[in-house]
């Protein structure tokens, strides 16, 4: 069965632990008490796509064990379709974030059954986007945006972690969708994002944390600026605007109202703790 969204991408367990600082090497500091949710790149953006009220179906691969269960659990619950998503014998993958008072994390992640995700068991048809990222093997990004891009549905790459592409996979992006951090690691330390476009997508998008984002079309640049709010915990707020903009796309919406509507998911998810848990429903969007 295929859905209006897309997702391939990964499925972690987070790990999350609140320290003063974060240590230094060699160095040991001690933390608050653990919270265990469910988070990864793939099914963060799902979730927050789902919750939107997006048709969305994520394609990732869990283990079988216990974090595997939360996983699934906490997709089904947002009202993501499941049934792309394997159990496999690698452990469930998990993501160690510490996060300091000023809301800012850091992550280390163990992909585990995240490299067994493959682009075998998509199929297309009714699909309107599909949405990639790089916690997965990249030929499987690759696989699954050749194959969208040849069916007619439109692709968007969230290229994080930044790892190098090939010129043709982003030639057959419709959005290439970066941070500031992947825009200079893609052209280099202060290179005009516009030059985005001369990798070969036809649209970029560049998030800029609590500055908001910026639009380049062909048409132009549009800045789209973000309400101010205060961030306790920014887990997966990159991952929202994803989401939040691949449902938006997805309902027909054009990329800088997309953006802006996603700019807006984005200010609340870091108003609450944790990833999926942070992510708002339609209700509470049209509510703000």
């Amino acid at each position: 069965m295929t859905h209006r969204v897309l997702v391939v991408g990964s499925a972690n367990v987070d790990l999350v632990v609140p320290a003063e600082r974060r240590p230094g090497a060699g160095e040991t500091v001690l933390g608050g008490d653990t919270t265990v949710s469910a988070g990864g790149k793939g099914a963060n953006t799902a979730v927050a796509a789902a919750r939107l009220g997006a048709d969305v179906a994520l394609a990732g691969a869990v283990g079988s064990d216990s974090y595997g269960e939360i996983l699934l659990e906490s997709l089904g619950g947002a009202g993501v379709h499941t049934a792309l998503v394997r159990r496999v014998e690698r452990p469930t993958g998990i993501a160690y974030i510490t996060v300091t008072p000023d809301g800012e994390n850091s992550i280390l992640v163990s992909p585990g059954a995240n490299e067994e995700v493959t682009a075998d068991d998509l199929a297309f048809e009714g699909a309107r986007v599909l949405v990639a990222s790089l916690e997965i093997p990249l030929s499987t990004v690759e696989s699954a945006i050749a194959a969208a891009a040849a069916a007619g549905v439109r692709t968007m790459l969230n290229l994080s972690p930044a790892a190098e592409v090939s010129s043709k996979t982003l030639g057959a992006l419709d959005v290439l969708l970066v941070n500031e951090h992947e825009a200079a690691w893609l052209l280099g330390d202060g290179a005009d994002p516009v030059k985005l476009l001369d990798l070969g997508p036809s649209a970029a998008v560049v998030t800029l944390g609590a500055e908001g984002a910026l639009v380049i079309t062909a048409e132009g640049t549009a800045k789209i600026p973000s309400p101010k709010v205060e961030a306790v915990d920014t887990t997966g707020a990159g991952d929202a605007f994803t989401g939040a903009l691949a449902a938006a796309l997805a309902e027909g919406a054009d990329l800088e109202a997309a953006a802006r509507k996603a700019v807006r998911v984005a200010a609340i998810s870091v108003t609450r703790h944790g990833a999926q848990p942070s992510y708002p429903s339609a209700a509470e969007l049209t509510e703000g």
